[in-house]
């Protein structure tokens, strides 16, 4: 059956008033709090979008501006017929949106949409409270390109609010997550024993501590057999990870770096750590391969 697409020879009314409903419906969609309201995901920027309908999202509104259309004739024409599509004045999206200067377009997906958790999972990356919204996208992007199955997250910052998305690059689009909310004390309690219930499970439990600690039972990283079911677990920027958390884990890794640096950003220090699971992973097909033959 072919799919109706978007007729963009017919004229759109222009909004061009700050004051209209549509300001203000995106700005709540833009909080938490709306977006669950709303049952919708905002994106904000040709890129989001884009990374968007690479993943077979489908929009259920297009806002953009004049020139933007304009600029982007070819690539509206391949969205579906039932997508409404909005016209505005910058002004108009610069007042709904949080990014500061918007490139022209902001698009809404249905919440529903966003890839679910799979119930049987080998490898996991756990974050326990991380507060930076760089990090967190960052981290998104980096565990989809290292084969992540999925993302808990114990509280911090929120995946879907748009400093997270845009330094994700789309990638928490693709990769699914479970944000455990509620009070911190709630939310700690539930997050160590569903850490419990995996190691229940065969799964080894990763934390991470500081190369200057001194202990036998401490792997630099390249040590650990990542090819096992493994749940990585990073923690907080500031004060690592809370002592609870902590006991729940099976092994501690180490990354060994020059001691004038005191710690490393945890986004950069778990590009090595996501990686080497992968390149385990690899070595470990080639040698059986080899064998086989």
């Amino acid at each position: 059956m072919t799919t109706k697409l978007l007729d963009l020879d017919s004229s759109l009314p222009l909004i061009s008033s700050r004051r209209n409903p549509l300001v203000r419906r995106l700005k709540s969609i833009a909080s938490r709090e709306g977006r669950e309201r709303h049952s919708l995901v905002l994106l904000e920027g040709t890129h989001l979008l884009k990374e968007a309908l690479r993943t077979s999202f489908l929009p259920i509104e297009i806002i953009a501006t004049s020139n933007w259309l304009e600029n982007h004739s070819d690539f509206l024409r391949t969205i579906p017929s039932q997508t409404v599509l909005r016209e505005v004045t910058q002004s108009v999206l610069q007042a709904a949106l949080t990014t500061k200067n918007p490139d022209g377009v902001a698009a809404l997906f249905p919440l529903e949409a966003l890839p679910k958790p799979l119930k049987d999972f080998s490898y996991v990356l756990a974050l326990d409270r991380l507060q930076d919204p760089g990090n967190v996208g960052t981290l998104f992007r980096t565990a989809l390109a290292a084969d992540i199955e999925v993302i808990w997250l114990a509280l911090g910052a929120d995946p879907l609010g748009q400093k997270v998305l845009r330094a994700s690059s789309g990638a928490v689009l693709n990769l699914p997550y479970e944000r455990f909310e509620g009070s911190e004390e709630d939310v700690l309690q539930r997050f160590a024993q569903r850490l419990e219930c995996a190691v229940s499970n065969g799964h080894q439990v990763v934390g991470t501590t500081v190369p200057t600690t001194s202990s036998k039972s401490i792997l630099p990283y390249w040590e650990l057999d990542w090819t096992k079911p493994t749940i990585l677990v990073l923690g907080n920027e500031g004060s690592g990870l809370h002592p609870s958390i902590k006991a729940c884990c099976t092994h501690s890794i180490t990354l060994p770096h020059n001691s004038c640096v005191e710690s490393l950003n945890v986004a950069s220090a778990a590009v090595p750590l996501l990686l080497e699971r992968r390149r385990a992973k690899m070595d470990k097909e080639i040698n059986s391969a080899c064998e086989r033959s």
